[in-house]
C-alpha cells in the first residue's frame, strides 16, 4: 500500500462535517470523540475544491426520486430566494441589505425539482433584485439538470428574468401570481414545495444566519444540509411529515 493509511475514518470525517451544519458550531468546537477540526475542515475544503458535494448532491437525488418512481432527471423544477441575516464574519463586499426583508446579510437561490430535493445553491450580497441573482442559479440549475426546462417561480422572478431565460437558456419560468382574491396566507401548489425545503434547509442551525466569510462556503454548507435531508429521506422511505396533534383528556 502507497504512502501512509489514514488515520480517520471518511465516514467519522462527515460526520463531524454534518455535526457542524446541523448544531451550527465552530469548527474549532468540534467535539473531542470526532476527528480534529483542523482535519475535518482540510477534509472539507479539498471536497469542495473537487467538486464532492455536487456529484454527491447529484447521485442521492437520482436515487431519491427513483425510490419515489420517478425518471433520475427532473424535467420540471421551483426557484424561490431567501435572505439570510449576516454574522460579524460576513465582510463587507460580500454582504448587502435587502431593503424589502429588512435584512442586512446575504440572500440564498435554491432550485429544486418538483419533489423539493435541492439542485443548485447561489448565494448573493442580499442587496441582490430576485430577478438579476437568479440568472447564476438558472444557469448552474441547468448544468446540474439539463433536462430541467421549466421552472416555476414567484412574483418577485417576473420581468426582463423571464424573457432573459427563455431566450439565453431555452428554459421557461412561468411566474405562479398570488390570487387576487387571497388574504393572509395561503399555500400555493406550485410554489409550497421549495418553501418547504427552505424550512428543511434552515433548522440547520448553521443555516440560522449566514456565518461563512465567502459565499461559495455557504453555498457548500447548503448542499451539506440538503445531503443529510436525502440521506435520511432515502433511508425512512417518505418524506418528514409533521405528526399529529396529540389531545389529552384530563380526569
Amino acid at each position: 500500500m502507497d504512502g501512509r493509511p489514514e488515520k480517520h475514518a471518511r465516514r467519522e470525517i462527515v460526520n463531524a462535517v454534518l455535526y457542524v451544519v446541523r448544531s451550527g458550531c465552530p469548527w474549532r468546537y468540534l467535539p473531542a470523540d470526532l476527528p480534529p477540526w483542523q482535519t475535518v475542515y482540510w477534509y472539507f475544503t479539498r471536497w469542495e475544491h473537487a467538486g464532492v458535494t455536487e456529484n454527491l448532491l447529484a447521485a442521492l437525488r437520482v436515487k431519491t426520486r427513483a425510490a419515489q418512481g420517478r425518471g433520475p432527471e427532473p424535467s420540471a423544477g421551483i426557484i424561490d430566494s431567501q435572505s439570510a441575516k449576516g454574522a460579524d464574519t460576513v465582510g463587507r463586499d460580500t454582504r448587502g441589505y435587502d431593503a424589502g426583508k429588512k435584512i442586512n446579510g446575504r440572500k440564498r437561490f435554491i432550485v429544486t425539482d418538483t419533489l423539493g430535493l435541492l439542485v443548485t445553491a447561489w448565494v448573493l450580497a442580499a442587496s441582490w433584485q430576485d430577478r438579476d441573482g437568479a440568472k447564476g442559479a438558472l444557469v448552474a440549475a441547468t448544468i446540474a439538470a439539463p433536462l430541467m426546462r421549466h421552472l416555476f417561480a414567484d412574483q418577485g422572478f417576473a420581468g426582463r428574468l423571464v424573457d432573459w431565460a427563455r431566450e439565453t437558456l431555452k428554459t421557461t419560468v412561468e411566474v405562479v401570481r398570488k390570487p387576487a382574491e387571497q388574504k393572509g396566507f395561503a399555500v400555493h401548489p406550485r410554489r409550497w414545495v421549495v418553501e418547504r425545503t427552505l424550512a428543511w434547509l434552515t433548522a440547520h442551525r448553521r443555516l440560522a444566519r449566514d456565518y461563512e466569510r465567502i459565499p461559495e462556503v455557504s453555498e457548500a454548507i447548503i448542499r451539506w444540509a440538503a445531503i443529510a435531508g436525502m440521506a435520511r429521506r432515502i433511508t425512512r422511505g417518505t418524506p418528514a411529515r409533521r405528526q399529529p396533534r396529540r389531545t389529552f383528556t384530563w380526569t
